[in-house]
């Protein structure tokens, strides 16, 4: 509950899917099951032909059509519909713990001065013990493969949050109509110029290891958006260019997200 004469902060969670209607059960399942509830949950149905749309009428989630083929559309619909103070974002396949969205509301309360909150994943399925380490390796080569480029943390998609505000101030630079580049990196591209990104630990989330199951081809086109991705911000954000803007811009206090009287935790619960 808020303090008197507070007002609580809402949580929206955002749900691409396309054709995955069983993995959204589960997903919607565990978001059901949270100690600290979202106010909506949002699900944007990106041209699905199963019964992805059934599934998330049936547990209660907000359906947002995204006629626009590719994740980057479907995402930015999500964030767009949004009317949470905190949107959260998480992937079809994904499985939070049941305490995600109350680690993660702690986390925001914490740090009044970032924009935007990302944390790690350990997969739900594969041998059981592969799946810790093979994460951390995972998430270990995206990060370094991709923060060189941002000049700092990237946003994972699988678990991510950002404020609300902090959408609605990249929300035009963003690559939405490219369905050929990740979003969770073009994103981080254009949060990241203005805002502070941190990464944090132990927010509570499962992921399918589905990256490893896809065949040879499909690890190629991964691997190929990634480069483009990063290739469709150049040259503005060509490494030494971009490094020395931010370093401008932390060295003057111009990227931060801190609020003349911000939130206490026992607020956000």
């Amino acid at each position: 509950m808020s303090a008197p004469g507070r007002t609580a902060i809402r949580v929206s969670v955002v749900i691409p899917a396309k054709n995955d209607a069983e993995r959204l059960a589960s997903c919607l399942a565990a978001l059901a099951a949270q100690r600290r509830q979202a106010d909506e949950v949002i699900v944007v149905d990106n041209g699905s032909s199963d019964g992805t749309a059934r599934v998330a009428r049936a547990a209660g989630a907000r359906i947002v059509p995204c006629a626009e083929p590719g994740i980057p559309a479907a995402s930015s619909a999500g964030y767009d519909a949004a009317t949470g103070d905190l949107v959260l974002r998480l992937d079809a396949d994904c499985l939070p713990q049941p305490e995600w969205v109350e680690r993660v509301v702690a986390a925001f309360a914490d740090a009044p001065d970032v924009g935007a909150i990302t944390g790690g994943a350990t997969f739900a399925d594969g041998p059981r013990w592969l799946r810790t380490p093979l994460a951390a390796v995972y998430l270990a080569a995206y990060v370094a493969a991709t923060a060189p480029a941002l000049g700092h943390l990237p946003l994972f998609g699988s678990n991510l949050a950002l404020r609300r505000r902090v959408w609605h101030d990249v929300r035009a630079d963003v690559h939405r109509h490219d369905p050929e580049v990740h979003d969770d990196l073009d994103l981080a591209f254009h949060v990241g110029e203005r805002h502070v990104i941190r990464y944090r630990r132990g927010l509570g989330m499962r992921m399918s290891m589905r990256p490893f199951g896809d065949d040879v081809g499909s690890f190629g086109v991964r691997l190929t958006r990634g480069f483009r991705s990063v290739l469709v911000h150049w040259p503005r954000d060509f490494p030494p260019l971009r490094w020395l803007r931010l370093i401008v811009r932390r060295a003057t206090g111009s990227q931060t997200d801190r609020m003349p009287r911000p939130h206490r935790r026992a607020d956000l619960a």
